[in-house]
């Protein structure tokens, strides 16, 4: 449970942090992912992990179909009920919102070193992504990302439920993991991340419009179109 394979180390400080200085909503989940990852799409296999980096996860062996069913309805659906009811009251308010979603990853991989300070996923929509990452290069001695180590292309996830099929605009950030283990670091990005964000939301033009860009996982989009 100390570990990258339970939770996103030092991502809820960095969420938590951002949200402050802008003022914004953020939902954020209350259980590990070795329960059930919420940033997985319902037909994804690795949902419920029976082994993680090597690891085999007990409680996860031979679940039932009941035992799954109950983690979904006391977890998963919960967490993505809150978004949905976020998402919904900015559309209310004739103001569709920008979705960000903040994650962590391993400064290393099975020995290999990863040299990104942080990282910007996306799928097919650039409105948020392109100036999000051309203002992460402001940031002095940072290495920026793009679609790495991860691609922000996976159907099913958080961005593509949420934002992707309304035709939000929408960005997936990663920090390296040794970056954010303390406050401090939790402080200082979050910071990084509110500065970029605020000069982005100002300049960057249908921000706050809804357009269906598609994906490149497949075939969607449209208010009418359901996932889970």
């Amino acid at each position: 449970m100390h570990r990258h394979i339970a939770f996103d180390l030092g991502a809820e400080g960095v969420a938590a942090a951002l949200a402050k200085m802008l003022g914004a909503p953020a939902v954020l989940s209350r259980f590990s992912r070795l329960l059930i990852d919420p940033n997985r799409g319902l037909d994804d296999p690795t949902l419920i992990m029976q082994i993680a980096d090597g690891l085999v996860v007990p409680g996860n062996v031979g679940l039932s179909a009941e035992d799954i069913a109950g983690r979904l309805d006391r977890f998963y659906r919960p967490y993505h009920a809150a978004i949905d009811r976020a998402v919904e009251a900015g559309i209310a308010a004739g103001k569709p919102p920008v979705i960000l979603s903040v994650h962590s990853f391993t400064q290393a991989w099975k020995g290999v070193p990863r040299p990104w300070s942080a990282a910007v996923l996306w799928d097919k929509d650039p409105r948020l992504p392109l100036p999000l990452l051309k203002g992460l290069h402001t940031i002095p001695g940072a290495k920026i990302g793009d679609n790495v180590p991860y691609s922000g292309q996976l159907k099913g996830d958080t961005l593509y439920r949420h934002a992707t099929l309304r035709g939000l605009a929408h960005a997936l950030v990663e920090v390296r993991q040794d970056l954010i283990l303390a406050e401090e670091g939790q402080a200082e990005w979050g910071a990084h991340l509110a500065r970029v964000l605020n000069d982005v939301l100002r300049a960057a033009p249908g921000l706050h419009t809804i357009e269906h860009h598609g994906s490149n996982t497949g075939a969607c989009c449209g208010k009418d179109h359901d996932y889970g």
